[in-house]
Parts: structure tokens; sequence; C-alpha cells
């Protein structure tokens, strides 16, 4: 027992050593990227950076951007640096949170399963490699975080596709500061809902997780509202389908569980008066529409799905059966459908219309789809490397969805490497 406890402990100093030379890296790379977008110009390194560095300032940006919480960061830190180098620490230290939270999230869902299955494994081969556990997870993580949408080298078209990025979408939009710096916070809103939604109709659960699910979900939106916009539509309709499938038995414990959601709508309210006053000449609110500013930019949805959410698919198709009992990726995908949707069918009139910015809701839906299904095919790889399952069909199909993971980092690599070499995102 003793011996085992040595193994663990050896295993958990390489494990953050390796995390801390990845984060160091991914850091130092994406803080190079935002810097140049800071200083950047619409020909190169374009993005919102210039907006971001008034708004943080206090100055007339032409935009509104009231969600607070990203430019009182970088205000911080303008107190010691300039302003677009505060902007752009700013958004690295928020994007390496994110980094950090999804780190700590597979460790919590995965590593113990991930040790025990090398540890299974050493018996027959007599080689201990359980310390190799963190590390794939440290890799599969911060690859996951450049993870894009799949697309062939350049000079080959695909029937529909008319951009690389717009009309497809990818997890990780590194030309948009904001989705970055509240992606920590809206992770820990969808791990603490799935949480709470295995467990509120039943009153199994701790006030403090209710309060945790609304602080976190308040933080997202108050950094940028696009996951929130998913989430509260998603949670809301699960709930409710719940609540009449138990003819309003569970009446009470559904509405404890909404109560977190009221200080975002009040902030939500806050934020979207823009939406709903129109500027003058211009109209205002919401318009339904079958993807009419979608096509815009694609005429193939069912190819551009296919490349945003290749992996998450072929895991879905693959191990469906588990799937449906699984809370984490079922609600994953619930959550895809509804960003979806929204993306599909709804837009802000006015000037805003073409802006598309239902889009960013459904990037969320693609991250989130790929965050729930690295962790699955991790326990799968638990799974297979300790021989509790069949080690030829099982492993091939493993492999596959190794590679269509890989598939999209590798892209996701390449994308990244146009954007940090001044090309356009798009």
């Amino acid at each position: 027992m003793e011996c085992r406890e040595k193994v663990r402990r050896r295993n958990r100093i390489i494990d953050i050593v390796v995390f801390i030379i990845l984060l160091a890296g991914v850091s130092a790379v994406t803080l190079v990227l935002f810097y140049r977008q800071t200083m950047g110009n619409p020909g190169s390194y374009h993005s919102d950076m210039k907006a971001y560095i008034l708004e943080m300032q206090g100055l007339e940006s032409g935009y509104e951007f009231p969600y607070p919480i990203f430019f009182k960061l970088g205000a911080l830190i303008h107190l010691f640096a300039p302003p677009e180098l505060s902007v752009a620490i700013a958004t690295m230290l928020l994007n390496s949170l994110g980094i950090i939270v999804a780190k700590l999230a597979f460790n919590h869902l995965t590593l113990q399963v991930l040790e025990d299955g090398l540890i299974l494994c050493r018996r027959e081969q007599r080689a201990d490699k359980s310390w190799l556990a963190g590390i794939v997870i440290s890799m599969a993580v911060t690859g996951l975080f450049f993870v894009s949408m799949l697309y062939p080298p350049t000079g080959i078209y695909l029937p529909g596709i008319r951009f690389k990025y717009l009309g497809v979408f990818t997890a990780n939009p590194f030309h948009n500061a904001t989705f970055m710096a509240a992606r920590p916070f809206a992770v820990l809103a969808f791990l603490w809902y799935v949480k709470l939604l295995s467990v509120y109709e039943q009153g199994e659960h701790k006030t403090a997780d209710y309060v945790l699910f609304a602080v976190f979900l308040l933080l997202a939106t108050m950094t940028k509202p696009s996951f929130t916009l998913v989430m509260v539509s998603t949670a809301g309709l699960i709930m409710l389908f719940r609540l009449f499938r138990a003819k309003f038995r569970n009446f009470i414990p559904t509405v404890q569980l909404g109560l977190c959601f009221v200080p975002t709508f009040l902030d939500l309210l806050y934020q979207f008066k823009g939406v709903f006053v129109p500027v003058e000449g211009e109209e205002g609110g919401l318009g339904f529409c079958f993807g009419e500013v979608w096509m815009q930019y694609t005429s193939n949805f069912v190819l551009a799905v296919g490349l945003a959410v290749g992996f998450p698919l072929l895991v879905l198709v693959l191990n469906y059966k588990e799937c449906r009992k699984n809370t984490l990726l079922c609600f994953s995908w619930q959550l895809y459908l509804v960003s979806f949707a929204e993306a599909f069918f709804l837009y802000e009139k006015g000037f805003r219309k073409y802006d598309f910015n239902f889009s960013w809701g459904y990037m969320y839906g693609i991250f989130f789809c790929h965050f729930c299904a690295l962790v699955m095919v991790i326990r799968k790889t638990a799974e297979t490397v300790s021989g509790r399952t069949g080690q030829g069909r099982a492993a091939i199909l493993l492999v596959c969805q190794w590679l269509a993971f890989l598939g999209h980092v590798v892209c996701g690599l390449f994308y990244f490497k146009t954007i940090f070499g001044g090309a356009m995102y798009y």
C-alpha cells in the first residue's frame, strides 16, 4: 500500500511538471499572438482588440461591451503596463485559466481510471507505465485548446464550403478575446450544472453547489454572454421536460435550481437592452429565419457540421449506448443542438444581422462536444489498456477516435499558425 502511494506521488509530480511546461509554452505563444492583435490593423491580425483597448481605458470605442470582467482585469494590469500589453496579458491569463480549469476537470474525471488501467496493464508487461496517465491527459487537454474545424490543404475545395472558418466555425476562435476570456467560467458553469442535473430532483445536493453554479454562470455572462444564451435555453428546456414528465412532483427542486439563473437573467436584461432598444432608423429585437444568415457563409450545412464536430460525432456513433447513459456527454450534445438551432433560426435585427452573433454560442456548443467526447475517449482508453474490453475490435475503434481528435488538433495548430503569422481568420 505504501509503495502504491509512492508511485502515485511520483506520478503527480511528473504530471504537474509536464503540465506546467505545456501551459508555459501555450501562454507564451498566445501572449505573443494577442499582443500582435492589439498592434494589428484590419488587414493583418484582424480582431476587435483596438476597441477592447479603448473600452478598457474608459474611452469611446464605438461599440457596446456591457460585460465588464475582462475589461476590469485589463484595467488592473494597465496600472503597471501599457494599454496594448495589458489587454494582451488579460486575454492570455483568462485563456490559460481555462486550460487549468479543464486540466483539473479532466484529472477529476479520468486520471484515476487511466492510472488504474495502466497499473493493470503493468501486471502483464512487467513495466510500470502509470506515470503516463497524467502526461496523456495534459497533452490531450492542451490539444483541446487548439482544436479547430477540419479543412483540406490549400487549393482543395469542398462543396458548399466557401471559407475555412466562416460557416463551419471552430472551438477556438483565437481572433475573439472575449470568447477566450469567458471560457474558464463557462467550463465551470457547465460542469457544475451537469453535477446538479444528476441529483437535483432527488434533493441530493449541497447548497454550496447551487451557489457555485450561480456564481460561475454569472461570471461567464459578465465576461461574454454567448455561452449563457445557449446554456440557459438548454437547461430551461431540460428542466421543463422533466417537470412535465414528473407531473410537477419535482416542482420545488426545479424552482430551487431555477433560482440559480436569476442573477444571470438580470444581467442579461441589462446587457441586451441595446438589442431591443433600436438605434434611430434601425430595427430592434430578434428576428426569425431559416438559416438565412448562416447561408451567407456556407450552403452545405451537413458538411459544415461534420467538419466542425467530426471527432465528437464519431465518438457518439461508436459509443452510442454508453453515451445515452452518460449525463456529461448527453448534455454536451443537447447544448450543441440548442446552439445550432439558435444560430440557424435567430438573428439580431438591424445592423447586427450579418455579424452573426449567435455563432459564438454555436462555437461553445462545438467546444463542449469536443470536451466531453475527449473525456469519453480517455475513459475508453483506460478500459482497453487494462484488458477489461476486447483488445481487437475495441482497440481499432479507439485508435480511430484518437486519430479523429488528432485530425482536429493538427488542423487547429495549422490554423493557429496562419493567424499567428497575421493571416485573416476566415
